[in-house]
C-alpha cells in the first residue's frame, strides 16, 4: 500500500481503500488481523488519528471488527461485501458515463459489447 500526497483523496480514504485492496488481494484473509493504527501511522509517518479514521471506516462499513484489547480483524464475508461495494461503484463511476457517451456518439449496446469482447480478448 502506498500513500500519495498529491492525490486529492484524503489520506484516511487512501488508507481505507489500500486496506480494502489488500483484503481483496488476499493479503489479509477473513478473520485475520490487519495492521494497527500505530503500525500504520509509523509506516506512513502520519498522525495516528488519521490512520485510525481509515481503519474505523472499515469497521463502520462492516468489513472489519474490533476485538477489544487485541486489534482489528477482517470480518467473515468481507471479500464478498467489498466486491459488491466496488461493483456498485464501478457501475456508477464507469458504466453509466460510458453508456451516456455511447448514446451521444450513436454507438449501439451491441457494438459496445463487441468492442469489450475484442479488448478483453486482446484483439484490439
Amino acid at each position: 500500500m502506498k500513500l500519495d500526497t498529491q492525490n486529492p483523496k484524503p489520506i484516511y480514504v487512501q488508507i481505507q481503500e489500500g486496506l480494502e485492496d489488500a483484503i481483496l488481494a488476499g493479503n489479509y484473509s477473513e478473520e485475520s488481523q490487519i495492521p494497527s493504527t500505530t503500525e500504520l501511522s509509523r509506516l506512513f509517518q502520519i498522525n495516528p488519528a488519521t490512520a485510525g479514521k481509515g481503519v474505523n471506516a472499515l469497521v463502520d462499513d462492516g468489513i472489519c471488527y474490533k476485538k477489544r484489547g487485541i486489534g482489528i480483524f477482517v470480518k467473515k464475508g468481507a471479500v464478498n461485501m467489498l466486491k459488491k461495494k466496488r461493483q456498485a461503484a464501478f457501475k456508477g463511476d464507469f458504466l453509466l458515463p460510458l453508456l451516456k457517451e455511447a448514446d451521444r456518439l450513436d454507438i449501439s449496446p451491441e457494438e459496445l459489447i463487441s468492442w469489450i469482447k475484442e479488448v478483453h480478448h486482446g484483439e484490439n
